[in-house]
């Protein structure tokens, strides 16, 4: 794979953020000095190939009042893991979802979700909505005391 220079300086860009305006192709555009339907072309070859694996947003959370954080542990009997965890999945409130290898008498919580919300008692209220939902009644809820910071991986191209 060649390093192209364009290529590198989308790259560059991209990982700082893509501008949050109205068209955020063209802005890039302008920054590197090619056409916007060339910075297109040129990010869907990179993903192509496997230099770039995907586009996505990555909100500070705090920026937009959401501080309250809190991971749920279910104890979800085993044949009803996979169908309670793709219930879970679907709520916009929900944003992870996965198992847990249990450890007998110790800790018998199998499956986990990450619940954000505006205060504590909006994700309590959230995790008993989901608790109601899915038919789970033995969860706990663990709310997180602080963030770590929260960076993005840059590829070394």
């Amino acid at each position: 794979m060649d390093k192209d220079e364009i290529d590198q300086a989308i790259l560059n860009i991209t990982q700082e953020g893509i501008p949050l305006v109205e068209e955020p192709f063209e802005e890039l555009a302008k920054q590197v000095g090619i056409s916007r339907d060339e910075v297109i072309r040129r990010l869907k070859r990179l993903r192509s190939i496997g230099v770039i694996k995907r586009l996505g947003i990555s909100v500070n959370q705090r920026k937009v009042g959401i501080v309250a954080n809190a991971v749920v542990a279910w104890k979800v009997p085993e044949e009803q893991l996979e169908s309670v965890g793709t219930l879970l999945s679907s709520y916009t409130e929900v944003t992870h979802s996965y198992g847990r290898v249990t450890i007998p008498g110790k800790w018998e919580h199998n499956l986990f979700t990450v619940i954000h919300g505006y205060s504590r008692e909006s994700v309590e209220s959230i995790a008993k909505q989901l608790s109601e939902a899915c038919g789970i009644m033995d969860y706990l809820v663990m709310f997180s005391n602080g963030q770590f910071k929260r960076t993005s991986v840059k590829h070394p191209f």
